[in-house]
């Protein structure tokens, strides 16, 4: 039986000029695994950073093909989650985990 960690399903913050607007609305972007579902996150974002979480939406991002210097490259999918937090709660990715 394998031991999972919270730090294994959260991979990483999504750091972009749309999610940097997100946070106005108490809103964070992590990039997750594939096979983790709401629960799970939810759990684990409120276990690492002991924040209340009130909502959490998953977005699927598709593999695609992207045309690069005259070449197709295939471009990986992954799933990213939209944490919506408690009001008045924030989490600081600038100092990290």
């Amino acid at each position: 039986m394998h031991k999972f960690h919270s730090y294994d399903k959260i991979l990483s913050p999504i750091v972009t000029e749309k999610s940097t607007n997100m946070s106005d609305q108490n809103k964070i972007v992590f990039k997750v695994p594939n096979s983790t579902n709401k629960e799970i996150i939810k759990k684990n974002i409120e276990k690492i950073f002991k924040v209340n979480v009130t909502k959490v939406n998953i977005i699927i991002k598709q593999p695609r093909i992207k045309l690069t210097r005259g070449r197709k490259v295939k471009v990986k999918g992954y799933k990213k989650a939209i944490i919506t937090l408690k009001k008045g709660q924030t989490i600081d990715l600038t100092t990290g985990i």
